[in-house]
């Protein structure tokens, strides 16, 4: 409890607005499965006093299906990461509503902590549809569409799910890019392309896995050249923390349609910089970097963390040493003041 309510104070204190966020409560509420993606979880301001809540391993301070406020009518719709759920989120949906927002996370399709069954090009394909399908679901509910304008909608991403941020932005991309990245680049983003399947170790194998890691992502996407994209003119804002963005065309980057908001982690594994955030920095002279943690990893954006990681998911999503925590209630405040200043009346 102690630390919870430090992340609190800090985020409050970093938003200049402590003594609103403080008091805020958080509702918690499941809407139904839409027709593609899994059910939404939905973090809105409400009146109600909150409560522990267990979910898995995560433990949420929120008050469960109480009834909604108002707060600033603003919607922001989250993506999760590949293998995902809305839980290592959670501290930041809660920044958000403190600050007057509803959240919206939607379960991907085939990509989540319980079906991984389409991680990778299957799933960035249809990943923005089921965010415009979590509008839709809002929209057709009778607890929030009243409080809530529609018009000017928010975006949060972070890695695979910082790639459908980029696309909603404006971003088109193809899995043969994806091949082709993988193809030059494989033994400094190794990750990238072949995921959690295997890993490189400085031994007698590497050569080989390297070389069946280049087969295999040609085989299955180098065939597949047709640009991918979608609109969905309802999303005013775009925050993409760690974002996949080897697959994406640039220069469709370089203007993004709606304000950009970036998240950087100097010591990401997952995700060579270099090749991912970096890369949309050098092109998008409009984006804005909202928070760079130069010593923090894939997964420090996460917050709370995830327990229990097999050893090879935990070298590449915990905490590289010495990276202190302190830094992401800082990021989730500036994050939020983004949308803040860009979503809000």
């Amino acid at each position: 409890m102690v630390a919870v309510g430090l992340r609190r104070l800090l985020t409050a204190a970093a938003l200049g607005l402590a003594s609103a966020a403080v008091v805020a409560a958080t509702g918690l509420t499941t809407l139904a499965a839409p027709t593609e993606s899994g059910p939404i979880t939905v973090f809105y301001p409400t009146a109600a006093p909150a409560a522990r809540l267990q979910r898995g391993p995560f433990v949420v301070e929120a008050a469960l299906d109480a009834a909604p406020q108002r707060g600033n009518g603003r919607l922001v719709v989250m993506s999760h990461g590949s293998g995902g759920s809305p839980w290592p989120q959670a501290d930041l949906a809660i920044a958000l509503v403190q600050a007057g927002f509803t959240v919206a996370m939607p379960e991907h399709a085939g990509d989540n902590y319980h079906d991984m069954s389409a991680v990778g090009p299957r799933s960035w394909q249809h990943r923005p549809r089921e965010v415009s399908q979590a509008i839709d679901a809002m929209v057709a509910d009778a607890r929030f569409a009243p409080l809530l304008d529609f018009q000017r909608v928010g975006h949060y991403g972070m890695s695979a799910g910082g790639l459908t941020a980029l696309t909603l932005a404006g971003a088109q991309w193809s899995p043969s890019r994806l091949a082709a990245h993988c193809d030059a680049h494989i033994a400094d983003d190794f990750p990238t392309c072949v995921g959690l399947a295997t890993e490189l170790t400085g031994g007698a194998f590497d050569g080989l896995k390297l070389a069946v890691g280049r087969w295999v992502v040609d085989w299955k996407f180098g065939d597949e050249t047709t640009p991918q994209g979608w609109n969905e003119p309802r999303i005013a804002a775009v925050v993409a923390a760690v974002p996949m963005a080897a697959p994406i065309d640039m220069a469709s980057l370089a203007q993004p349609r709606v304000p950009l908001g970036l998240v950087r982690a100097g010591k990401d594994a997952w995700l060579a910089p270099q090749w991912h955030i970096d890369a949309v920095r050098a092109v998008c002279k409009t984006c804005t970097l909202l928070a760079d943690m130069p010593g923090g990893g894939h997964g420090s954006i996460l917050s709370p963390q995830i327990p229990d990681l097999p050893p090879k998911a935990a070298r590449l999503l915990s905490d590289p040493p010495g990276f202190d925590r302190a830094a992401v209630p800082l990021a989730n405040a500036a994050i939020t003041r983004f949308f803040v200043q860009n979503l809000a009346p």
